[in-house]
């Protein structure tokens, strides 16, 4: 890579950066407050998932729809957009929480998920113009930069609660306003500060003959499938567990203080080391660094479901959820981004996200009356299924490998 292009990556992930520890922000300030919100809108818990899924379900809406902006106009729009659109979600909610309509704070929520799908962007945005031995480890930036705004997030409720009560606002909704001033400027962040536009610059210099550089080029399609299949049931396993934590804890007595501070360990995991790992995928493997992710979560699984009614247990369960969810998600990320080229790349892009989203939205769906069934730990060890089926995935690709070799 070229010195103006070591320049121009080095910009874009610093404007990515910031705007992804806005975004995290916003985003943690109404995280692990959504299900509590939701019960007590609802006024049941089987709608306790509904933040979960109804987030991963506007996620996933935007997911093609921001690609392909992305590909006519560039990054800059389609993530300034979906960062303006979670804001009108914030607005939603309150009104939402003030008016006690359920349906209209799923519209919310919804709207709050277009916010998710800018950040699962903008971590591929950081490989439009990377080198591709340095691929993992810029997306892996711009993954871990959640980690700031994120942490904060979940423990803003005591000064959301002073911000909403200033305002008059109704219980539980105070955070939503310190969402509304940052997902607005990562808007702006996004729409003045990226320039020159990272996917605007990779198709104006291919890398390949112009027509292979337009249409792109699909490498393994199997393995392609395989690393969007993973992606997906890893987002899965993490949100069904970590979707349903807040209710488990706030029905065992826990303070919403606590429920904070766990889901801030967990967005630690989730976030914190993904350097690491995006070094780890550059340097060992994709699928090794996959796998890792598949056995963390697998330890996580026994720790919160033996140790579910120890509330430090369940905090570090979430930790290790956090950090399968981490290797996994960056190492496919990664293998995506390797397996296919030009404009291509962006509408693959897209649709794992879709993919990515609908998992979650299916596993925290199904979440809330897994829990009202069988309990928090039934709940661990059910999606255990989705981690055995990854491991056995992986197996087969690197099998096929081997034997291709």
């Amino acid at each position: 890579m070229d010195t103006v292009n070591m320049s121009v990556q080095g910009r874009t992930v610093g404007v990515l950066v910031a705007g992804q520890i806005l975004a995290g922000l916003g985003q943690g300030a109404t995280l692990s407050i959504g299900a509590v919100l939701a019960v007590a809108v609802s006024g049941s818990e089987a709608w306790a998932g509904a933040g979960a899924t109804l987030t991963t379900l506007g996620s996933a809406a935007a997911a093609i729809p921001l690609a392909r902006l992305a590909v006519a106009k560039g990054r800059r729009p389609a993530l300034a957009l979906g960062a303006l659109t979670a804001a009108v979600g914030s607005v939603v909610s309150v009104v939402a929480a003030a008016t006690h309509v359920f349906p209209l704070l799923l519209l919310g929520f919804a709207l709050l998920g277009v916010g998710s799908a800018v950040g699962l962007q903008a971590r591929f945005a950081a490989t439009d113009v990377a080198e591709p031995a340095r691929r993992g480890r810029d997306l892996s930036i711009v993954v871990w930069s959640t980690t700031i705004g994120a942490i904060v997030g979940p423990n803003l409720f005591g000064p959301g609660a002073v911000i909403g009560a200033a305002l008059g606002l109704p219980q539980l909704t105070g955070s939503f306003v310190i969402a509304i001033v940052a997902q607005l400027l990562a808007a702006a962040t996004y729409l003045f500060l990226l320039r020159p536009d990272p996917l605007l610059l990779a198709k104006s210099r291919p890398v390949l003959p112009a027509p292979m550089a337009d249409a792109g080029i699909v490498r393994g399609r199997s393995t392609l499938v395989f690393a969007i299949v993973a992606l997906g049931l890893s987002h899965a396993t993490m949100v069904s567990v970590m979707s349903m934590t807040p209710v488990h804890l706030t029905d065992h007595g826990a303070s919403l203080v606590i429920v904070g501070f766990t889901i801030s360990l967990h967005v630690a995991g989730m976030f914190g080391l993904s350097p690491l790992f995006g070094w780890a995928s550059d340097r060992l493997g994709r699928i090794q660094v996959l796998l890792m992710g598949q056995l963390l979560f697998i330890v996580s699984i026994f720790v919160t479901a033996l140790g579910e009614e120890n509330n430090a247990l369940v905090a570090v369960g979430l930790v290790l959820l956090g950090l399968g969810w981490s290797a996994s998600t960056v190492s496919a990320s990664a293998l995506i981004s390797d397996l296919v080229t030009g404009t291509e790349r962006v509408r693959i892009q897209g649709r794992s996200d879709l993919v990515m989203n609908i998992a979650g939205a299916v596993g925290g769906a199904a979440a809330g009356p897994v829990l009202a069934v069988i309990g928090y730990a039934g709940l661990t060890w059910v999606v255990g299924i989705l981690v055995l089926g990854v491991i056995a995935g992986a197996t087969v690709v690197t099998q096929r490998a081997r034997a291709a070799a």
